[in-house]
């Protein structure tokens, strides 16, 4: 008699890396594709979602698996490169199932899956789903403690109906140890109804550094399905040269409504960031460098440096100012490199370091001189200044090359290439 092989659940393989034969990484786990069946029967595990290298998004059918663990999950090598397209009889394990609220079929208790666990049919390649780990009741934050079981399919209805109101709080689990730009990506290929739900379930901080990776379109649909309030606290998590771009896509009734929102001092730096042309450095730039007094050390600054919130863009250097030490401040004195603060010792006064020669760009400085800047001194930021001398924020590179891609490059993939194989 054929040995059964264990039962995994699916949260424990989202993304965890696919390999081929010889150990090389294919890409990782983003999704499961499940067919549901007649008869009651459970339904069968079509394949798997696969992230590439260029966040292309492929389908691996479960015929192309030859192991499946935890940690990993090998193919036979054969992989088709076609971007995935959901078809309407397919439903995603992780996008769909987790989360969804169903009912025991014994006593019609309302039940929320938490994981879906699948397993390989003995003597068989095929896969399906074996079972469901479930809480009782409605779930959310007051029914976090009910009572847990794991049942079979057969005894759980509901998976065949259109839900209203479906949970995130499992979906959102799989996402914790993933970045912002790989969440995004995952966001943007669910549903609006679906990435409504996962955004309500993300906390303001997380769901800011996420808005700032989605494309426009996308920010603006789901900025437009939270309460204005909570709208208004996810703008103020952002950066504030990424909140204005998103601002910028709204209608000017709903700019100056959240605007109003905002505590005063971000609104604050938002407005003054949409005064400027959109592709001119004051249009591209941060209002939140790091900032300094002349009278700071070396450590003060590796202290400031070493944030852990700070993109190393705007962690590669410090820029030492006159009091005010926010921006706008008082007048610019120069720039302090990461590897200079590592070369001086701690009680060196920041202002006796500071890279003076480098002219700083006026706000009004159009993109591609911008750009020609950034190449020509090989920096990753470069300081606005005013014609009073005030530090106004920082180009970063990182808001250089957004606007020199395509407007649609998170949609896209970072390379081209085509489909190998056989087709699905």
């Amino acid at each position: 008699m054929a040995a059964v092989t264990p039962r995994v659940f699916v949260s424990h393989l989202a993304g965890v890396p696919v390999f081929d034969p010889n150990g090389d990484q294919v890409g990782r786990v983003r999704d499961f594709v499940a067919m549901l069946r007649v008869g009651g029967k459970p339904p069968r595990l079509l394949g798997m979602v696969v992230e590439v290298v260029s966040r292309r998004r492929i389908f691996l059918p479960m015929t192309r698996v030859t192991g499946v663990e935890s940690g990993q999950v090998i193919t036979t090598g054969v992989v088709n490169m076609r971007r995935f397209e959901q078809r309407p009889t397919e439903r995603l394990v992780l996008g769909e199932f987790l989360d969804r609220r169903v009912r025991l079929a014994e006593t019609d208790e309302e039940v929320t899956v938490l994981d879906v666990a699948i397993q390989q049919l003995p003597a068989r390649r095929d896969w399906e789903i074996d079972k469901f780990f479930v809480r009782k009741g409605r779930g959310g934050a007051l029914r976090r403690k009910g009572e847990t079981l794991t049942v079979e399919w057969s005894a759980i209805s509901g998976f065949s109906l259109e839900e209203h109101g479906q949970g995130a709080e499992s979906l959102v689990a799989t996402f914790e140890r993933l970045r912002p730009t790989d969440v995004a990506n995952a966001m943007h290929h669910l549903s609006p109804k679906r990435r409504a739900e996962v955004a309500a379930a993300l906390d303001d901080d997380r769901l800011a550094d996420v808005l700032e990776e989605l494309p426009g379109d996308d920010q603006v649909e789901i900025l437009g399905k939270l309460k204005e309030d909570r709208a208004a606290d996810v703008l103020e998590a952002m950066d504030p040269d990424d909140a204005a771009d998103l601002l910028s896509e709204l209608p000017e009734a709903d700019k100056e409504r959240l605007l109003a929102l905002m505590r005063p001092d971000d609104a604050a730096d938002v407005r003054r960031l949409l005064s400027y042309e959109e592709r001119t450095a004051g249009g591209l730039m941060t209002t939140e460098p790091i900032i300094l007094r002349p009278d700071a050390t070396v450590a003060d600054a590796l202290a400031r440096v070493r944030q852990q919130d700070l993109s190393p863009a705007l962690a590669a250097q410090v820029y030492v100012c006159r009091s005010p030490d926010e921006t706008p401040t008082g007048r610019y004195l120069g720039t302090v490199h990461f590897q200079r603060l590592l070369r001086d010792p701690p009680f060196t006064l920041v202002s006796s370091i500071v890279d003076s020669d480098l002219v700083p760009l006026p706000p009004d400085t159009p993109l591609p001189a911008v750009t020609s800047y950034l190449a020509a001194y090989n920096m990753v930021s470069v300081p606005v200044v005013d014609e009073s001398g005030s530090l106004l924020g920082a180009v970063t590179v990182d808001d250089v090359l957004d606007h020199l891609l395509p407007e649609d490059w998170r949609e896209t993939d970072f390379q081209g290439e085509e489909g190998i194989a056989g087709g699905r």
